[in-house]
């Protein structure tokens, strides 16, 4: 593999790693210099044991390097091929024999026996393999392994003095914040369940949350705790700790207690769409499988830097935390997403991968072009649900790749799509330790191409969730015959790659026509007007269902529903084109950045353009006879 640097066509000079604007210059014209072969002409050896090494490559590039292995493996005449990803930010890194490489010293070991693969288990081998190393960003909080272990030992340490043991649920009402990670991880520390709420979460919804869960203690942030005063009665809720603005003081620090990778470490409750929240229980080792299965699919390395703006209460950042433990790189924990913010957010921190969700991909590309747009160092990010056009659009807008793939609260990082592999349309490929099936409605396996449900199950001991709390035939029906069943249609193409076609639910039955939301969102959203969209079914006065789609306009952008039927015609089939149209500001989100489907059904046609004004009812000899008013 080539080392690849980049030479600035204003100022001239060379850079490692690529960058996207000049340092020096400011300017973005580059061209990209492969080197294969470098002579080390200096070395020296660090206080914490590290060699950098002086290589001078072609046209006079010198760059300073850091060895991975001992200084006795270098070749004769210190001539070194170079192993290294183009992006990895900080001084080039190489290993003298790739075929002989094994892992980076800084990652932690795959073969780490399973009875350590939990959330103690990997903060304390983080801080022993690297003690010094960087591991947390969160605002002016900035920590090592080793201060990230002695942290989430205090916050342990302070759930103890409030009277939790091992086995009670702990719930965390509270916007991202230090002391909610560490809390969260305290409690897998000291043996107890953490049970995040989403902040958004309010009446019914709340309080379902802290009866099914039977929290013992409430961690809540001050200005969420009205929400609380209206609820009724929580007897299992002995207590309630309100955070301020200021960072918490911790107590002393307390040893971890014993915990298996089976044991519960959070109860994740889902957003409760179509029906009550259901918690999904979450044991120690599937935070370490998901570490270390995405850290492998999309090449995460120690000097990477993760940044996540997305909530707490939701798996994927929890997942972001455990990728850089087990790799060994720097997680950021950011704030709540902000479109026009999120560059510079990226760009300060220094990120190198983040994390997406569809909809936050749309919103950042329907914003106005700005110098932000590349004045950072993110190379990738993990979007699942990005709509398949913008893939190209985004990386030579952003200088960023988007990588999309499949895995939910109750599985894993099943589905992947590797860096370089990006295919507009899939979602990736089913990865190693995982097996999958595709069935129709009676649950026989469907034909290659043909959309059915997907299923499935993991090699990997505890890499999925163990059920829903305290709802045990939602986990029988979930997990019946042992496959775990996700409700999501997918299709399986030649060659393995797999195309997300929607959510059971959201499939639009029209005329005995099934379509696919996603479909139609996707032919929508290519519309030059169009900035987001959300395509669902709504009630038709001839039986089944309608469909309609809400759409948010780009800025300044004139957009004409007869134009935008007409853009759908040789792209849709006739019935699968929205008969009822309506435009709004925003589209209703969730804290997770997904579209609010259910409220936007259930304020049905009123103020929706039709294209397809109904006819008139049949109606008696001897009666008026009335005509249904379309929407204007």
């Amino acid at each position: 593999m080539s080392l690849h640097v980049q030479r600035c066509g204003g100022c001239g000079k060379h850079y490692f790693p690529r960058r996207l604007l000049c340092p020096g210059c400011g300017a973005d014209d580059f061209v990209e210099v492969s080197v294969e072969q470098g002579r080390v002409v200096a070395s020296t050896r660090t206080s914490d044991g590290t060699t950098l090494l002086t290589v001078e490559c072609a046209a006079g590039l010198r760059v300073v390097a850091r060895l991975i292995g001992e200084p006795e493996d270098l070749p004769p005449h210190g001539e070194l091929p170079f192993t290294t990803s183009p992006a990895t930010p900080g001084p080039a890194a190489f290993v003298p024999d790739p075929t002989h490489a094994g892992d980076d010293p800084r990652r932690l070991p795959r073969d780490t026996p399973l009875r350590e693969c939990t959330i103690p288990g990997m903060l304390l081998a983080r801080a022993a393999l690297t003690p010094d190393a960087p591991a947390l960003v969160c605002g002016d909080v900035h920590r090592t392994a080793a201060g990230m272990a002695e942290a989430v030992a205090r916050a342990a340490g302070a759930l103890a003095a409030r009277g939790v043991t091992a086995g009670e649920r702990v719930a965390f009402l509270t916007a991202n914040r230090v002391e909610l990670l560490d809390l969260v991880l305290g409690a897998a520390w000291l043996g107890a369940v953490a049970v995040p709420i989403n902040t958004a979460a309010r009446g019914a919804q709340l309080h379902h949350i802290l009866a099914n869960s039977q929290a013992r203690l409430l961690v809540v942030e001050a200005s969420l705790e009205p929400h609380l005063e209206s609820l009724p009665a929580l007897p299992d809720l002995q207590a309630r700790w309100v955070l301020g603005d200021r960072t918490e003081p911790m107590q002393a620090p307390v040893s971890p207690a014993f915990v298996a990778p089976a044991d519960p470490a959070a109860i994740l409750y889902t957003s409760g769409t179509t029906g009550v929240s259901k918690g999904v229980v979450c044991p120690h080792a599937q935070f370490w499988w998901w570490g270390n299965n995405v850290s492998d699919q999309i090449g995460i390395q120690p000097d990477d830097v993760l940044h996540t703006c997305l909530p707490l209460f939701h798996t994927n950042a929890l997942n972001a935390f455990s990728q850089a433990m087990v790799s060994g790189a720097t997680y950021v924990l950011g704030g709540r997403f902000s479109a026009s913010r999120f560059w510079s957010q990226m760009a300060d921190s220094g990120a190198t991968v983040t994390y997406l969700l569809g909809a936050m991909v749309g919103i950042l590309d329907s914003q106005p072009p700005s110098a932000l747009d590349r004045a950072h160092r993110v190379r990738l990010a993990l979007s699942p649900a990005t709509p398949g056009r913008l893939l190209t659009p985004f990386r030579e807008r952003f200088g960023v790749a988007l990588l999309d793939g499949y895995g939910s609260t109750e599985t894993n990082a099943v589905v992947a799509t590797r860096p370089g592999k990006e295919r507009p349309g899939c979602i990736g490929t089913l990865q190693p330790g995982f097996h999958m099936r595709v069935v129709d409605a009676d649950g026989a396996d469907v034909p290659p191409g043909t959309p059915g449900e997907l299923l499935l199950r993991s090699d990997q001991p505890f890499a999925f969730a163990s059920g829903y709390f305290r709802m045990p035939e939602a986990t029988t029906a979930a997990w019946q015959d042992l496959w775990f069943h996700t409700g999501d249609r997918v299709c399986v193409e030649a060659g393995g790659s797999i195309r997300f076609v929607d959510r059971i639910k959201d499939v639009i039955r029209r005329r005995g026509e099934n379509i696919s939301s996603v479909e139609v969102e996707d032919v929508l959203r290519a519309h030059p007007a169009v900035a987001q969209v959300a395509v669902y079914a709504v009630d038709s006065e001839l039986g089944e269902e309608e469909v309609m789609a809400a759409v948010v306009a780009k800025q300044a952008a004139q957009l004409d529903f007869e134009d935008l039927v007409e853009f759908c015609g040789p792209r849709l089939a006739a019935y699968a084109i929205p008969r009822f149209l309506i435009r709004l500001d925003a589209l209703p989100l969730t804290e997770n950045g997904k579209v609010r489907k259910p409220e936007l059904r259930s304020r049905g046609t009123d103020g929706a353009w039709d294209r397809q004004p109904p006819r008139p009812r049949p109606t008696a000899p001897d009666s008026a006879p009335t005509q249904r008013t379309s929407h204007a």
